[in-house]
């Protein structure tokens, strides 16, 4: 008999020391320093001796994405966070820098950490801060309490920050002036530091396709502020100058392809900025873009797309004459997009009497414009040339489009006389039909009743079925056997009953059959 016996596995202290050697490559792969420890999410760096003098940044970018914090303490030759350090970690949410040397945030070090909300540089050296890192992130916590902040212009948004904020009452900030004296940053005074301000000539920017317009931009704040215009994806020509106040804008030639576009000008100083922006909107005449033959779909459709401003109206026309919308045919605009309009003329079970020439005409007080597209919906009955179909009933009235409403009804296109006659048409074949199914139904009631008719009223044939008028007529079991010529028939007496080829003997029950003869007989008419 041979005995199986379990090999003995790596015992505890193994274990323990294969997942201490897992988590001991752990910081090194990730590029932690010595004083660092290091998870798929957070990192620590809390070691004063030897300590970090810079930021830590992962070996291998990838390695930094799932990381949303990062917690620096007790690191006083950690004196600056610089341009792109930060921003290997795309995912990091909390970022805490305390009790360490930090003099320096670069102005770009926050610029790929968009998802930050909470940052605490509480207990450093910063004497100074720029708004500039901050801008574009929404914050719900910025602390800095206990920084040796400098009474000046470049920390006023700080105060302004404060003030704008539910948490204010949480933060003891303080700067230092001239006088070297301590003074609460809510109290600061500092002459000509303002917050900017920007105003657009024209809110309402309005020009005519081909046309040039200028645009003006009245800034204030102190410092004077720097102005920029916001002009990305605009096809038109143009120039600014931001050296006069007001900084202007001027387009040259605009396209219609800028209507809807959105222009700023933002003015911007070290205690913060600020920015006017406005709508530009280009008037031109209507453009048909595109046109198609028609193509099935739950309805006929003639495709097309029509550019214009102000919203143009659209008439159709057939064969060169004007063609009156209705239940039937009608325009659909399905898709609006700024100046742009996508639809087709749609058409309800069309026949060969629709087809034909197809003319769009698209106008505003700008211009028009107008295509023309040939349709062949079916072959002309009868012509060998491709399926004949029974087509619909068509009746067109004038009735306003999607866009725009019909103006000439001297041409009018109808088919009501082609409706007319289908209509008689259609009449005959209801009444024909209705004819048959009546007389149908009539031969079928007359097969039952003949059917059913001939059975007698006890469901006996023969003439053994008939009742005599003699007196023990009473009983229908004495005429079961009459006539009937089996070899058995003159035995068992009068009074039985055949069942096969037996002859079963009845004795009558006399309060049954106790019926006379006189109660049988009708009462006669005379004496």
């Amino acid at each position: 008999m041979v005995s199986w016996r379990r090999r003995p596995g790596p015992g505890l202290a193994r274990l323990w020391g294969l997942c201490c050697l897992v988590l001991g490559c752990w910081p090194s792969a990730l590029g932690c320093p010595a004083s660092c420890g290091c998870s798929s999410w957070r990192i620590w760096c809390t070691g004063s001796s030897p300590g970090i003098a810079s930021f830590p940044v992962p070996q291998r970018i990838a390695e930094g994405d799932n990381v949303t914090e990062i917690y620096i303490a007790n690191q006083p030759n950690l004196e600056s966070i610089n341009d792109n350090e930060v921003g290997f970690y795309v995912g990091l949410k909390n970022l805490t820098v305390v009790d360490s040397g930090l003099r320096f945030v670069s102005r770009h070090a926050f610029v790929k950490n968009v998802n930050l909300q909470y940052i605490n540089l509480s207990r450093n050296k910063l004497s100074s801060l720029s708004k500039k890192p901050f801008r574009h992130l929404g914050l719900s916590d910025l602390i800095l309490v206990d920084n040796p902040f400098k009474c000046s212009c470049e920390i006023m948004w700080i105060k302004k920050f404060q003030e704008t904020k539910f948490y204010t009452e949480t933060q003891d900030l303080y700067c230092i002036d001239e006088n070297n004296k301590k003074t609460a940053l809510l109290d600061m005074k500092v002459p000509n530091c303002d917050l900017p301000s920007a105003n657009l000539s024209n809110y309402n920017i309005t020009v005519v396709e081909g046309k040039s317009i200028t645009l003006y931009c009245d800034t204030t704040g102190g410092p004077p502020p720097n102005v920029s215009w916001v002009v990305t994806n605009l096809v038109s020509n143009h120039e600014s100058d931001t050296n006069k106040n007001p900084a202007s804008l001027t387009i040259k030639n605009v396209s219609s392809m800028d209507s809807g576009l959105e222009i700023s000008c933002v003015a911007e100083n070290i205690v913060g900025e600020d920015q006017a922006s406005a709508e530009l909107t280009v008037f031109f005449a209507p453009n048909i873009t595109f046109i198609e033959s028609p193509t099935p779909d739950h309805h006929w459709c003639i495709p097309f797309t029509v550019k214009g401003n102000p919203k143009p109206t659209l008439q159709w026309f057939y064969e060169g004459a004007v063609l009156n919308e209705s239940e039937y045919i009608c325009t659909k605009i399905h898709v609006i997009n700024q100046s742009e309009y996508h639809g087709c003329l749609q058409l309800d079970n069309p026949t060969h009497l629709n087809n034909g020439a197809y003319t769009l005409l698209a106008k505003n007080d700008y211009g028009e414009d107008e295509k023309r597209v040939d349709a062949h919906f079916m072959s002309v009955p009868g012509d060998g040339n491709g399926p004949i179909l029974d087509p619909d009933v068509y009746e067109y009235e004038t009735t306003p489009n999607d866009l725009g409403d019909a103006t000439n009804n001297s041409n009018q296109i109808t088919s009501t006389d082609v409706s007319n006659k289908e209509n008689e048409d259609s009449i005959t074949v209801y009444v024909v039909v209705g004819i048959a199914a009546l007389v149908c139904t009539g031969l079928v009631i007359t097969l039952i009743i003949l059917k059913f008719g001939r059975h007698s009223k006890f469901g006996m044939k023969g003439p053994s079925s008939v009742i005599s008028n003699d007196d023990d007529s009473a009983s229908p079991l004495h005429h079961i056997s009459n006539g009937s010529n089996t070899p058995s028939s003159s035995e068992g007496g009068p009074d039985a009953v055949i069942i096969g080829m037996t002859k079963i003997p009845v004795i009558e029950n006399p309060q049954y059959f106790g019926i006379t003869n006189s109660q049988l007989k009708p009462d006669t008419c005379g004496n």
